[in-house]
Parts: structure tokens; C-alpha cells; sequence
């Protein structure tokens, strides 16, 4: 079974070197890892300032668009779900505060 990320993922993919006139994740394909950086920097921005100051429908909807430009980002970086998955997995059952430290030792 697939998660809705790895759908999400896989059509973002697939508009890699597709018509930027047609599809606006070509656009951003189009326009480089900087802009698509930007564009994930921004809906983060707004993703915090629903949660702050707006209805939990608006943080819905800006989760949402925050998970799709974070798709967009990993595609062009050429990192795949399941290595995220793979990522948690690992950190999964050891503390937030433990794994954290373990981090800044290296």
C-alpha cells in the first residue's frame, strides 16, 4: 500500500522536463532548486502564521500546499519517500532530546 506523500511524489516526478505552460510543477522544475526552495521557505511561513492566528482548516490547507512544495524540493534534490521514511524509521522509539545530542557530536 502507498501513502498519499508516495502518490504525491511520484506525480510531481513524472513533470520533470514537462511543458511549464501546462503544469505549474514543470514551472518550478523550470525555474530551479532556488525558486523551489523559496517557494517551500514560503509556504512554511504560512503554514506557521494559520497556526498562529487562523482556523485549523486554514493550517489543513497550507499543510497541504507545504507537503507539495516539500515533494517538489526533494524531487529536484533527488531524494525519495521511502529514504525519508527510512530516516524516521531509524529514529523511531529514541528521544527527541537523545537523537538531537547525537546529531551535534558528529
Amino acid at each position: 500500500m502507498t501513502h498519499v506523500l508516495d502518490d504525491l511524489y511520484a506525480l510531481v516526478a513524472s513533470r520533470i522536463g514537462a511543458d511549464p505552460e501546462t503544469s505549474y510543477t514543470a514551472k518550478l522544475f523550470k525555474r530551479g532548486r532556488p525558486k523551489i526552495a523559496q517557494k517551500f521557505g514560503e509556504e512554511a511561513v504560512e503554514t506557521i502564521i494559520a497556526a498562529l492566528a487562523e482556523s485549523p482548516e486554514a493550517v489543513i490547507g497550507e499543510s497541504a500546499d507545504l507537503l507539495y512544495h516539500l515533494t517538489v524540493l526533494w524531487a529536484e534534490c533527488g531524494v525519495k519517500p521511502d529514504q525519508v521514511w527510512a530516516e524516521l524509521a531509524k529514529r523511531q522509539g529514541v528521544s527527541g532530546l537523545e537523537e538531537k545530542k547525537a546529531r551535534t557530536q558528529k
